[in-house]
């Protein structure tokens, strides 16, 4: 047959981009590292904001095991919020190889991220802090929304 070479020996099924990226998934556990210093940040940008959602920019570094270490927070400028709303104009950002994702508030109460947030995601984590705003309200999430290890250190 022409297209053997993307059968999978073993199974005879074809091997899909979905599959790859399973198995690159698999072989390490995404995980974030996030400072004290940071979380106590996001922490008390979010209860200023309250009632309205406040947005930060995460810095950091991601590393190829799969590891996201952020150690600093950058106030994105012309930043906007309302009681269901925060963002940025990305195109006022300056070029810093840094900035690696967003946090921002969920004055409601649920800290899983909206469609809005998924549809305007930026960098390669979100963190999301809900009301009352403490250490155990932050949660972190990839661009599919799902739920990443976060450990505050």
């Amino acid at each position: 047959m022409f297209f053997n070479f993307l059968k999978n020996k073993k199974e005879g099924s074809a091997v899909t981009a979905n599959d790859k990226r399973k198995k690159k998934q698999s072989e390490y556990n995404r995980q974030v590292i996030l400072t004290k210093q940071s979380a106590d940040g996001i922490i008390t940008y979010s209860k200023t904001w309250h009632p309205h959602e406040g947005i930060l920019i995460l810095q950091g570094k991601s590393k190829k095991n799969g590891e996201i270490r952020i150690d600093g927070l950058v106030v994105p400028p012309f930043a906007s919020g309302g009681p269901y709303y925060s963002g940025f104009p990305t195109n006022e950002l300056p070029m810093d190889l840094s900035y690696i994702g967003t946090a921002h508030s969920h004055p409601g109460g649920s800290n899983r991220p909206s469609l809005q947030d998924l549809n305007n995601f930026f960098g390669v984590v979100s963190i999301i802090i809900s009301y009352p705003y403490e250490y155990e309200t932050i949660g972190a999430f990839d661009r599919n929304g799902n739920s990443i290890s976060l450990i505050i250190e």
